[in-house]
């Protein structure tokens, strides 16, 4: 699935390669997937974005949204699978959930092999949309300081118990992070998943605000995960320390088994010594 980190990739990517193109045709997916969520039909789809230009695309948490203009945004979000560029003369996928033909006859497109929205919005309402309205700070907004994160915490502590991996998975109260960046994040800061936040020192919660800001920045540096591919098709370069390939085998750290578990709807991998 992506991440913030993987569509602020995508989000440069396109800024670099698809801003000022013009849209010949957009049609929706091809094949079907009652996962795949549109808010058009295929007709409005097609009439809506003819002849629109690539704007600006950005990324917030784990959505991505493409300007088209004028008067347009298109959405991704919740998604997993590929978004691609495709120069002219390449050739273009057999089967699609969104495909836009552009006038100098390169293309892009996005597959989707879990779930995920594919929207078309007239410009300020995809702000409106469920899970983006009222967003909280993202690990990449200046205002997602330590004081802001410290005040979180104490906020939370005032209703259910949450534990570490719930702030960091969890109803997006840290939004554009997931199952995968979590299990670095937590390892990087020395604390367990199923760590209640009550139990967290000082010292702890600067641990994990530090490894939450290195881990989305280090992912972005590297292009993104490994396993995920950006505009291009070519899978990022940041490889996890704690993830399936790692359960069973020594700790970079300290040597202990890293060891897997289910918790809270997902696998966690987690070293038993270094992450009390």
């Amino acid at each position: 699935m992506f991440e913030i980190s993987e569509y602020t990739v995508l989000a440069r990517q396109i800024n670099a390669t698809l801003t000022g193109k013009t849209i010949r045709a957009g049609e929706l997916g091809n094949s079907p997937h009652k996962f795949v969520w549109y808010n058009r039909t295929h007709e409005e789809f097609a009439e809506l974005t003819q002849g629109k230009t690539v704007g600006l695309a950005r990324a917030q948490g784990r959505w991505l949204s493409i300007q088209l203009e004028p008067g347009y945004v298109l959405l991704f979000g919740e998604c997993g699978g590929k978004i691609l560029f495709h120069p002219a003369g390449s050739p273009l996928p057999v089967k699609y959930h969104l495909l836009i033909h552009f006038e100098d006859g390169s293309a892009l497109s996005a597959t989707t092999q879990m779930w995920g929205a594919m929207e078309l919005y007239e410009a300020g309402m995809e702000q409106e949309r469920q899970y983006i309205k009222g967003m909280l700070p993202t690990p990449l907004d200046p205002a997602f300081t330590f004081d802001y994160f410290n005040h979180l915490i104490d906020e939370l502590l005032q209703g259910q118990k949450r534990s570490a991996k719930s702030l960091l998975t969890q109803e997006q109260t840290i939004p554009g992070l997931g199952n995968s960046s979590a299990q670095d994040i937590l390892f990087r800061a020395r604390i367990g998943p199923r760590r209640a936040l009550a139990e967290f020192s000082p010292g702890q919660r600067r641990d994990l605000y530090n490894a939450i800001v290195d881990v989305v920045g280090e992912i972005i540096a590297g292009g993104g995960r490994n396993d995920e591919s950006d505009l291009f098709g070519q899978p990022g370069g940041y490889v996890r320390s704690m993830d399936s390939a790692a359960a069973g085998k020594p700790c970079p750290e300290c040597g202990a088994t890293v060891q897997k578990m289910q918790y809270l709807g997902g696998a966690c991998y987690f070293c038993p010594n270094c992450q009390q």
